[in-house]
């Protein structure tokens, strides 16, 4: 059952279409100079891969090492959106992310079943409240808090065998607080560096989480900007004979639009 193990993680990894925690406005563009509201939405790939351990249905945890081609091997599809609404030094910033992936996998040794149809479906969706602690016009620096909510199903479809039509689920859903900080520095009038940093879970759900990224943008224009980096995002959770203990790490590319 290692196979379906992987596909399992894989689902995870394919957040990393999409994921952005905060999707903030300043991150990737000029901190407005007025009071009003302003919004920012983000598309972008995290092309990360995942590993670590993982365990299911109360199999022991295995290891786990999936590249970024492996999750795009198996990956069905996937929805995701972002954004932020700020007002002079606060912020609040949602990210929510659906990932859907199937494959089928041979059982061991083919004896209660001749395979398995495996389908994981992965939500995550993060908010958080920001406030700007430095703002000098060309540089600031927030912090934040808020949480990230989990929440990961499988369905097993047994083929052939003594299990022939046999179906069987597991999931899991928990929430995770998290706070942390946020920069944003301009090095020129269109060139700009952001990053965060943040740490989570605390026992309340998991037992650590950490989310720490950075990187270099361009402003296109007052209402676009392209953004590139590198992020690396980790969690340990384990409950009742299901265990996520994994880290996902990769370059991450963004176009960014403010209204």
């Amino acid at each position: 059952m290692t196979h379906y193990r992987n596909v399992l993680l894989a689902a995870v990894a394919a957040l990393s279409f999409g994921f952005s925690v905060e999707a903030r406005a300043a991150d990737i563009a000029s901190p407005p100079e007025t009071s009003d509201w302003v919004f920012t939405g983000a598309a972008y790939l995290w092309a990360s891969g995942l590993e670590g351990r993982t365990g299911v249905l109360g199999f022991p945890a295995t290891d786990i090492d999936l590249s970024f081609a492996d999750v795009l091997e198996n990956l069905d599809g996937a929805l995701m959106g972002a954004g932020e609404l700020r007002n002079g030094a606060f912020s609040i910033g949602v990210d929510l992310t659906y990932a859907s992936l199937s494959a089928n996998a041979d059982t061991p040794l083919g004896v209660l079943a001749d395979d398995v149809d495996i389908t994981a479906k992965t939500f995550m969706g993060t908010a958080v409240l920001g406030y700007s602690i430095i703002d000098t016009g060309t540089a600031n620096l927030d912090i934040i808090a808020g949480g990230r909510l989990w929440s990961v199903s499988n369905d097993f479809d047994f083929n052939g065998g003594a299990l022939n039509g046999t179906h069987a689920s597991d999931e899991a859903t928990w929430l995770d607080p998290l706070v942390g900080t946020k920069f944003r520095a301009g090095i020129t009038e269109n060139v700009y560096v952001s990053g965060w940093g943040m740490i989570g879970g605390f026992g309340v759900a998991s037992d650590m989480m950490w989310d720490v990224m950075g990187g270099i943008g361009y402003n296109v224009s007052d209402s676009f900007s392209v953004f590139g980096g590198y992020r690396a995002v980790s969690v340990d959770y384990s409950d009742d004979g299901f265990v996520y203990d994994v880290v996902q790490q990769g370059p991450i590319f963004a176009g960014v639009f403010r209204f």
